[in-house]
C-alpha cells in the first residue's frame, strides 16, 4: 500500500460544488413541483433558476478541464473485467474477496463505475438540461408572447425533467452507497477531500505527485 495523489484540486472542487448544486437543485425543484413548501413558490423558482445557471457554468469549466488534462479518457468502459466487477458487488464484496481491478491515477474508475458515470453525462446531465433550458425559454418575451417549441407540450417537457431528477437521486443514492466499498467507509470520501488515497501499487505508481 501506498499514500497516492489520485484526485486534484480542481477535480475535487468539481466534485463537491456539483454535488451540492444538484442536492439544492433537487430541494427547490421539488418545492416548485409542490411536494412541499419552505422558500415558497416564487423564491424556489428564483433559487432554482439561480442554481441551475451555475451549474451550467461549473459544466462548461468542468467539460473544458476533462478535454485539456485528458481525464476524459476515465469514462471509457472497458468490458473486459466488467462481469467480474458486477458479481463482486453483488457477490464478492459480501464474501471479503479482492478487488477484480486495481486503481490508479491513470485509472480511477473500474468498468462498472466507468459505464455508469458515462451514463450518467450522457443520459441523465443531458435530460435535466436540455428539458430545464425549454421549460426555462419555452416562451419568449415579445409582443406575441410566442410559444417557441409548440409540438411539445410544457407538461411532457416538466414530466421529463422530474424524470431526469428521480434518476438523478437515485444516481445519488448509489453513488453514495459505493464510497463505503473502499478499503474503510469513509476512505473514498477522505481521499476525494484531500485528494490522497492509499492504493496498492506498483513502485512507479506511489511517486504520483500533486499536479494542478
Amino acid at each position: 500500500m501506498a499514500r497516492v495523489y489520485i484526485y486534484r484540486k480542481f477535480e475535487r472542487f468539481w466534485h463537491w460544488t456539483q454535488a451540492i448544486l444538484i442536492f439544492y437543485l433537487a430541494l427547490t425543484g421539488f418545492e416548485i413541483h409542490g411536494s412541499y413548501s419552505f422558500l415558497g413558490y416564487e423564491q424556489a423558482v428564483k433559487s432554482h433558476r439561480v442554481a441551475a445557471w451555475m451549474l451550467l457554468i461549473l459544466i462548461a469549466f468542468s467539460i473544458f478541464w476533462h478535454f485539456t488534462t485528458g481525464e476524459w479518457r476515465q469514462y471509457i468502459p472497458t468490458f473486459s473485467k466488467l462481469k467480474a466487477q458486477i458479481r463482486y458487488y453483488t457477490v464478492g464484496i459480501f464474501k471479503g474477496e479482492n478487488h477484480p481491478t486495481r486503481k490508479s491515477p491513470k485509472s480511477k474508475l473500474n468498468p462498472l463505475q466507468a459505464l455508469t458515470y458515462l451514463g450518467f453525462k450522457l443520459v441523465m446531465a443531458p435530460m435535466l438540461i436540455i428539458t430545464g433550458l425549454i421549460y426555462m425559454f419555452y416562451r419568449t418575451i415579445d409582443a406575441n408572447n410566442m410559444v417557441i417549441i409548440s409540438d411539445i407540450p410544457l407538461e411532457t417537457i416538466a414530466s421529463i425533467h422530474t424524470l431526469g431528477a428521480y434518476l438523478i437521486i437515485m444516481f445519488a443514492i448509489v453513488h453514495v452507497y459505493m464510497t463505503t466499498t473502499g478499503e474503510t467507509p469513509t476512505s473514498n470520501i477522505r481521499a476525494m477531500i484531500t485528494g490522497y488515497e492509499d492504493l496498492e501499487t506498483d513502485d512507479d505508481s506511489s511517486k504520483a505527485t500533486d499536479t494542478k
